[in-house]
């Protein structure tokens, strides 16, 4: 029987960075990780983020080129071959599991290639060999899959959720998307662009709920501006999977019969979590009624020496979330003394064109709290870096506090956004004021320069409007 002092369950986002973390600092540690289910990177390299944002930069690189005659170019007999944006995108998936794997090795940390399951007191049980390992810490790191509604069954012919998705070896001449989330979004995108007509079905009443209704707003022009189709508001009442398409019968905010049919169908309706079969009940941990396993704030379980991270616990379904749980919840097993996480300062980015990012409070939100508050928003449309790449659509927009200056939130649609979220991040953690923004000298010509002029609108100053 092997002893350890941490054994992780799940070699996702959440498990090997919690795992590479307990090594640092000197603890026996390994994970266990079933190859059949996910591999080394989890869902998110195997076939969520990593290959996701590989085939969307050939959509861009694909719209740029449809589009190049902005830029003086002409292009002739442009072919595109998506079955080679998947090729590429599980090159990239199998470097990526390889950089996990070097880093096991050079941390020290044993990949037990087993499915774990709890059996008893610090013992886990692998399967199929049987054999027992023990450890002082358990922590579940297993995940969550896509969820699906109504019965349909992901064939990977007719339906699909991301994971058949990414392994599509070819772009049908219309699908249906249903969900507009980041998900939904992004692979409405990719299709738009190869040529394919999409339709996006959403229940709420805007593209991307949950963000800032202004973005909401943005991402719907330009999504109708390429094509994209898309119904909100929608109350579905049944789906029809058939051996050559779909066909969903729903009803619109009117109370009007609406029918939609396609031959493919993608469903991207959130996750549910991957918490069966892991001596749950055996061992008395408590899971919600969704079986999302639940957690305090240190990622402690109600069972002593049982630690759940990452999707599995429903917190806040994000790769960078699950990551920054597993540090938190080892160094708080090593006797360090971290921060506790505050799930309302962990941001949020969509990758489509334009792409969308956020943190904290939408401003709606913000009211809703009881804050006063100020909103600064600066477009991306007079900035020079902008102009010079040509993608001028979008925004940034600051929520701040109209008492105190805290930046409550921030919201952003725009060329490259995402790759702001880090100050954005940073900001609000630090607890910066929209002044402390302003003062930051942001090189010229650059995108983030957008950035400081929302800021300077929040308090009434900015430059260049």
């Amino acid at each position: 029987m092997s002893q350890y002092d941490v054994v992780v369950i799940g070699a996702g986002p959440g498990g090997y960075v919690a795992a590479i973390r307990a090594a640092q600092l000197g603890l026996k540690t390994a994970v266990v990780e079933d190859s059949k289910i996910a591999g080394l990177g989890g869902v998110c390299n195997q076939w969520g983020c990593i290959p996701s944002k590989a085939i969307l930069k050939n959509a861009t690189v694909l719209h740029t080129i449809q589009h190049a005659e902005a830029f003086g170019i002409t292009v002739d007999g442009v072919k595109a071959d998506y079955s080679k944006a998947v090729d590429r995108s599980k090159k990239i998936v199998e470097t990526q599991a390889k950089g996990v794997g070097f880093l096991f090795r050079k941390n020290k940390i044993d990949l037990i290639e087993e499915r774990g399951r709890l059996a008893g007191k610090g013992k886990i049980k692998l399967e199929p060999s049987g054999k027992e390992i023990t450890a002082k810490h358990i922590i579940l790191a297993t995940g969550a899959r896509p969820r699906v509604f109504f019965d349909m069954k992901p064939d990977g012919k007719v339906v699909f959720t991301a994971k058949e998705f990414l392994s599509m070896r070819s772009v049908p001449s219309s699908m249906l998307v249903l969900g507009a989330g980041a998900i939904g979004m992004e692979f409405a995108y990719v299709l738009q662009n190869y040529g394919c007509q999409v339709t996006i079905l959403e229940m709420a009443d805007r593209l991307l709920p949950k963000e800032d209704a202004e973005v909401s707003a943005e991402i719907s022009k330009a999504f109708k501006k390429l094509g994209v189709k898309f119904h909100t508001k929608l109350k579905i009442s049944k789906i029809e999977q058939k051996a050559d398409g779909v066909v969903v019968h729903a009803t619109d905010a009117a109370g009007k019969p609406q029918t939609f049919e396609a031959p493919r169908l993608l469903s991207a309706t959130g996750v549910m979590p991957n918490s069966e079969n892991l001596g749950l009940q055996e061992v008395g941990v408590k899971t919600n009624a969704q079986g999302f396993i639940e957690v305090d704030e240190w990622m402690r379980t109600n069972v002593e020496g049982v630690y759940a991270i990452g999707d599995v616990t429903g917190k806040f379904p994000l790769a960078h979330v699950a990551s920054a749980q597993g540090i938190a919840c080892i160094e708080k097993i090593a006797g360090h003394h971290p921060q506790p996480i505050d799930y309302n300062k962990m941001p949020s980015a969509t990758y489509c064109e334009p792409q969308v990012a956020s943190i904290g409070l939408t401003e709606e939100a913000a009211k809703a709290k009881g804050h006063d508050v100020k909103v600064g928003k600066f477009p991306f449309r007079p900035n020079g870096k902008a102009q010079g790449i040509g993608e001028i659509d979008g925004f940034i927009k600051f929520v701040v506090d109209a008492k105190y200056g805290e930046i409550l939130g921030i919201h952003m649609i725009g060329p490259e956004v995402t790759e702001m979220l880090g100050e954005a991040s940073l900001a609000m953690n630090l607890e910066a004021t929209a002044e402390d923004v302003d003062i930051t000298v942001h090189a010229h010509p650059t995108l983030s320069e957008v950035f400081k002029e929302a800021a300077l609108a929040a308090v009434g100053q900015p430059i260049h409007m």
